[in-house]
């Protein structure tokens, strides 16, 4: 409690350090493909290697985060201590929905320069990024309150669960060529993210993720396999 009797909302740091270390997966992700291609290295054995990887760091790790911000937002109300597990639970449903999304994937050969589905990586580091704004802030807003609220919580579990089996067309970031006109969606959320980054810290993750998906709808003809 501060002193005008309001309670604050103090994460607990361990869960700000998974955020950060589901960052570094993924540059480890983009790197391991980065130079599978630099070396024509690829094989159906490292294409399932790579997906059992992505699920356990943007499947697994987000759902145990939104696991643990439920229980925090729970306990932050009456009869928080005597929460029941079944309230819980749900936050693995964006793990399933992870593990569905990368196995469609790898069905589908027609996922080069678009995306049926928003991909797991980008849901993986939007649930980051959630520990991350309640513990360094997001710059100069402050939605502290907003993100550990227990529905909103809720939403943002089915909400992104859909947006990863749904068959929503979305861009990807390999390109066909580099004229402006077939990358405009791209060069708009590069813009978009870097002035985020600058004004909102690490808020600038939902912002992207949101500008990513309203992108991707609005030039829906360049995105659609």
């Amino acid at each position: 409690m501060n002193e005008d009797y309001s309670s604050n909302f103090n994460i607990p740091e361990n869960l700000s350090v998974a955020g950060l270390l589901l960052f570094g997966a993924a540059v480890v992700d983009f790197l391991d493909g980065f130079v599978a291609r630099l070396f024509n290295a690829s094989s159906e054995m490292g294409k399932q290697l790579d997906s059992l990887a992505d699920a356990v760091s943007f499947g697994a790790a987000p759902g145990v985060i939104l696991y643990q911000l439920l229980r925090i937002s729970y306990m932050r109300e009456e009869n928080g201590l005597s929460v029941s597990m079944a309230l819980l639970l749900p936050a693995f449903i964006v793990s399933c929905a992870a593990a569905y999304r990368l196995a469609k994937f790898n069905l589908d050969d027609s996922q080069k320069y678009s995306f049926k589905g928003v991909p797991t990586p980008a849901v993986g580091l939007f649930v980051a990024s959630l520990p991350l704004v309640l513990h360094f802030g997001g710059g100069y807003l402050d939605i502290n309150g907003f993100i550990s609220n227990i529905w909103v919580l809720y939403g943002i579990i089915l909400v992104t669960s859909w947006l990863m089996v749904s068959n929503l067309p979305v861009m990807a970031f390999k390109f066909k060529n580099f004229s402006i006109q077939n990358s405009l969606p791209q060069i708009i959320l590069l813009a978009i993210g870097l002035i985020a980054a600058i004004l909102l810290h690490w808020l600038a993750v939902p912002v992207i993720f949101i500008a990513y998906i309203i992108l991707s709808l609005l030039f829906k003809n360049k995105t659609t396999p």
